[in-house]
């Protein structure tokens, strides 16, 4: 039996298990994980610092080490977290529809649990608990695989929650780590059909093509995010340039960041001098001509650039004609998961959210705002930027599927 046959066996037994815990022993083990996060900062800090230090050898960017870093702070916001999951109403077994037919069935159809649920993400040892803390609440079971990056903050936060799903009764299986980071295990874990129900990748634009192209499992495509800003011609040019500034530095490294600026050329002297002197060379600029003229540009723009996810202070700027072209810009490079508009302008504003093919369409707002605690979903476990179960930020009732409860007194067809 393989590496991947066993933990898909144990968590098929564990799925089986969880059918029958009800919210109460759920919420005492998600009580017994965050109680378990605090108590054990210390540890979980020493073992994500040696991620760091191999990160540092490997030549890992800041914007990603920054993803990677775990402190006390952050530790505190991941118990909370599961705490605001607890918190959260319990979608399993919720009727969400049904009737009683003609010939005298009635038919119920509930939430159900998804089952097993394979994970396969990047650098982010904060997902490792929002993930799992997210398919206990909604009666999944997980197996998570992270990338080496993170392997020792890794398997820090696994142990720990598994020991409190241990001490609190419920399987401990229902949360597994693939301590093994081999590409051939990874690619072994997305054929693992015979276990798995669905594979979420979350990560850059590489790890979710690969998934696609090899997983022989249902994905819910998720994580890559090529964001944009249009400033429009009837934009405030304050708002557009503290909403892009925000967009781009405030954490640059995650997916609802932006990677290019659209800007209407009737505004564009105006808008690319105020931002040039907000920024003052803070974040590294692609640009064409025109803004070349007020900015501070690296190099021109390329075709490349506006395709790409920078997760950097790296911003790749465009000027257009007019919204049309913004829209046909953002539909040809986006990857649907969230995009901006800056205007005082109600048809363009309405053209925009009509036109805009995205999970999250902003009107004079930064697109750091799509996350599942911003929505009020509490933890999310990606943003999909599919169309098919479920788009955006991924809470609990995404992670649920549904059943029919037929019930009848003997009739036959």
């Amino acid at each position: 039996m393989s590496y991947i046959d066993e933990l898909g066996t144990a968590a098929k037994k564990a799925a089986s298990d969880m059918t029958t815990v009800g919210t109460k022993q759920k919420n005492a083990a998600l009580e017994a994980i965050a109680e378990s996060l605090a108590a054990n900062k210390s540890d979980i800090i020493k073992e994500n610092k040696r991620d760091i230090e191999n990160a540092k050898v490997n030549g890992m960017s800041d914007a990603m080490i920054d993803r990677l870093t775990l402190t006390e702070a952050r530790i505190d916001g991941m118990s909370e977290g599961v705490r605001q999951v607890m918190a959260l109403k319990d979608p399993i077994n919720e009727i969400i529809g049904g009737e009683e037919l003609p010939n005298g069935l009635k038919v119920e159809k509930i939430r159900v649990p998804l089952g097993v649920i394979g994970i396969i993400f990047e650098s982010r040892p904060n997902v490792t608990v929002d993930a799992a803390s997210l398919c206990l609440k909604s009666g999944n079971v997980c197996i998570l695989r992270g990338g080496s990056d993170a392997i020792y903050s890794n398997k820090c936060l696994v142990g720990i929650m598994r020991d409190a799903l241990k001490r609190t009764g419920l399987p401990e299986d229902a949360v597994q780590l693939v301590a093994d980071t081999s590409r051939a295990v990874a690619g072994d874990l997305m054929k693992a059909d015979k276990y798995i129900d669905v594979l979420i990748p979350r990560g850059g634009g590489g790890l979710i093509r690969s998934v696609r192209q090899n997983a022989t499992i249902p994905v819910i495509q998720t994580g890559e995010g090529n964001c944009h800003v249009y400033v429009d011609r009837f934009a405030d040019i304050d708002m557009a340039v503290n909403i892009t500034d925000n967009a781009k530095t405030q954490r640059p490294s995650v997916c609802n960041a932006i990677e290019t600026v659209l800007v209407h050329k009737d505004v564009a002297e105006q808008f690319y001098t105020a931002l040039n002197a907000k920024w003052g060379g803070k974040v590294k600029i692609y640009g064409d001509e025109i803004c070349a003229k007020y900015m501070n540009v690296d190099r021109p723009a390329t075709e490349e650039d506006y395709a790409t996810e920078f997760n950097d202070y790296i911003i790749s700027a465009k000027t257009v004609s007019g919204i049309d072209e913004a829209i046909e810009h953002i539909n040809r490079y986006g990857t649907k998961h969230s995009e901006c508009i800056v205007t005082i302008n109600l048809d363009n504003a309405e053209k925009f959210r009509r036109c805009v093919d995205a999970a999250a369409v902003y009107v004079n707002a930064s697109t750091r705002f799509t996350d599942g605690f911003e929505f009020g979903l509490g933890a999310e476990i990606g943003i999909s930027t599919q169309k098919l179960h479920a788009r955006g930020p991924m809470g609990l009732k995404e992670l649920t599927t549904y059943k029919y409860l037929i019930s009848g007194n003997g009739q036959i067809r």
